[in-house]
């Protein structure tokens, strides 16, 4: 006998009510000793056939408890309040598709149908999704991923880069191609400095937005140098502001691991100067906007110019300041030195005297030859 159920809204009892009036009245039309006996899985399907009609799509709110997730990926666990309890279970394709890691204690709201489970005869919750109950819900889970990554040292300065890169040849941006950010980032480099950018798109919010942010940095981390994509010397993790929801994905596990674990000098630039992510505290460097973080990555092209000029001006006067010295001690030193004219005049001198020797031996030669002639030719 078919039994038409109210709006569960108006009643929260009206399932177990009506079947119970159901069966009563099936009971005193043909009489109780004589009515066919259900077998416990005909119980079951009617049951769960009243709970899935009485019960359409529902919202929801409770506490997380004694969440598990199996090996076949699907994820389990209870919703609780104050004073009542509801068993849920999530299947692995919704489950793997979750913008947060769910952990006991979490305010959550669960979408999804109200069925029954046979095998154990209780009822419970099939989510199809899965979000964070406010702000504060938020607020509480941000906390706990920060006191637990932070433990593992994901947030330790030993584990970061001192300085970045002065002048870096290639940057890796993060972010989504579309928005504002890329152009101002873009923009403020090309004012600044010009220098080779590589963007890899992502999606910076919703379902999957953690997944190809990490991968990006990951991707952008894997590039050898020399490649046919040059490995960056600086990434830039951006994304515009907005609130926590929004700014989520910046603050889960997948991602803080991948900026922890990546080689490359990394800054953080997500949402504005208030918003803090998990993301900054794994970056080598935060900024307070995507529009800062290009300014920390590049020095101003015509400062540079003019500190150039200035170095050469200063190289210029020093080395001739240095000739200058060098000429006056040269000087110096040849006020001390003999005068040509003084280290000649002893050698002149014995040239000639020796010349004048040579003159007389010249002399007294020929007259000692002229005397031997004539007394020769006397003979």
């Amino acid at each position: 006998m078919a039994v038409p159920f109210p709006d569960p809204a108006s009643d929260s009892e009206a399932p177990a009510r009506l079947l119970a009036e159901a069966a009563a009245r099936d009971n005193a039309a043909s009489g109780a000793s004589g009515a066919p006996a259900m077998t416990v899985s005909q119980l079951s399907a009617a049951i769960k056939r009243a709970v899935e009609d009485g019960f359409g799509r529902v919202r929801v709110r409770g506490e997380l408890s004694g969440t598990k997730r199996a090996a076949s990926g699907h994820f389990y666990a209870c919703l609780k309040d104050d004073n009542a309890l509801i068993d849920m279970v999530m299947w692995k394709g919704q489950a793997g598709r979750l913008a947060f890691r769910p952990e006991d204690g979490i305010e959550v709201i669960a979408t999804g149908k109200l069925t029954t489970y046979p095998g154990r005869s209780k009822y419970q919750l099939v989510v199809e999704s899965l979000e964070v109950a406010g702000e504060g819900a938020l607020m509480l889970l941000f906390e706990k991923l920060k006191a637990r990554l932070g433990a593992e040292g994901l947030f330790d300065r030993e584990r970061k880069y001192d300085r970045l890169p002065f002048l870096p040849r290639t940057i890796g941006v993060v972010t989504s191609p579309t928005g504002a950010v890329i152009r101002d980032i873009l923009h403020r480099l090309a004012d600044r400095c010009p220098t080779h950018v590589i963007v890899w798109p992502v999606l910076v919010q919703g379902e999957g937005a953690a997944a190809q942010v990490a991968a990006a940095i990951r991707g952008f981390d894997a590039l050898e140098p020399g490649g046919p994509i040059p490995s960056p010397d600086l990434v830039i993790v951006a994304r515009g502001g907005g609130s926590i929801e929004d700014l989520w994905a910046f603050n889960e596990e997948v991602v803080v691991r991948a900026i922890a674990d990546c080689r490359i000098p990394t800054i953080s630039a997500v949402g504005h100067e208030t918003d803090v992510t998990l993301a900054d505290y794994a970056a080598d460097v935060r900024a307070p906007t995507p529009t800062a973080a290009a300014e920390m990555a590049v020095p101003v092209r015509a400062e540079l110019m003019t500190q150039l000029a200035t170095w050469r001006g200063r190289m210029l006067g020093a080395a001739n300041r240095h000739q200058g010295l060098a000429g006056e001690r040269l000087t110096a030193l040849a006020r001390h030195l003999p005068r040509r004219e003084a280290l000649y005049a002893p050698q002149r001198q014995r040239l000639d005297d020796a010349g004048d020797r040579l003159d007389r031996c010249q002399r007294h030669r020929l007259a000692v030859v002229a005397e031997r002639l004539a007394s020769r030719s006397a003979a």
